[in-house]
């Protein structure tokens, strides 16, 4: 059984663990709970119906928070010649091809995002077991691996973030930091969602978003009401298209 320390025991006795909340009224719970003397991230949790064994129900792909997630993101770009010159100009804070290839196979990996040209993913692949697992390996279906790598490094830098489902099922996004205001949390929340159910795949069936929650990195999750989300909207249009 998992222990958890006083102040998140003391945040479970303030609020029902069971009842679904609006988003405003779960995140505005969150920021209270929120009393560490660091700003904890938020992140929401979203659980869906699709089964990640099959190929073609694996969720992937990156959503640009209006507001950014608070986070100051390190990138590192696998470009060179005038590609390169773009990367650094747009903001990456390390760049090379060969040599920043070397590097990361020494143990060099103080970045949170990798972005490669194409050209440079025959050497970049070679680090498959490095970047693999710390999923950092850049990848087409994420905008991490492209020609643009200018326009990539910037839109990382301002806030894009990647989102993918586990083994399980569930999604894990950060929507940005306890200082947020609520309203900003929430335009985070539903780009998230909103961008969630536009990648829903053709072969998931039934109810798509079984669960949603919000929480801080030492608080408790509280639950969402998916029908505040915009979801069923959008598969009750779909459905009738």
């Amino acid at each position: 059984m998992t222990k958890h320390g006083k102040a998140y025991d003391d945040a479970t006795k303030r609020y029902d663990p069971e009842r679904l909340h609006a988003p405003a009224e779960a995140i505005e719970l969150v920021k209270s709970f929120a009393k560490k003397k660091f700003d904890e991230t938020v992140e929401a949790a979203v659980r869906l119906g699709v089964d990640p064994r099959k190929s073609d129900q694996m969720i992937r792909g990156t959503v640009s928070l209006p507001h950014g997630t608070g986070k100051s993101v390190r990138v590192a770009a696998f470009a060179e010649g005038d590609q390169a010159r773009e990367a650094e100009a747009a903001g990456a804070d390390v760049v090379g091809a060969e040599d920043l290839v070397k590097r990361v196979e020494e143990g060099f990996l103080d970045f949170d995002v990798a972005i490669a040209t194409p050209a440079l993913m025959g050497q970049v692949g070679k680090l498959g077991r490095t970047l693999g697992p710390r999923g950092l390996m850049p990848n087409p279906k994420t905008g991490t691996v492209t020609n643009d790598i200018g326009k990539a490094v910037a839109e990382f830098k301002a806030g894009k973030v990647e989102y993918r489902t586990d083994r399980y099922g569930n999604v894990h996004v950060p929507i940005g930091k306890a200082s947020f205001e609520v309203e900003n949390l929430v335009e985070n929340f539903h780009s998230v969602l909103d961008e969630i159910v536009r990648a829903r795949p053709a072969s998931a069936k039934g109810k798509y978003v079984r669960t949603a929650s919000v929480s801080s990195t030492m608080g408790p999750g509280v639950h969402i009401d998916p029908s505040f989300t915009q979801a069923d909207d959008s598969q009750k249009a779909a459905a009738a298209g």
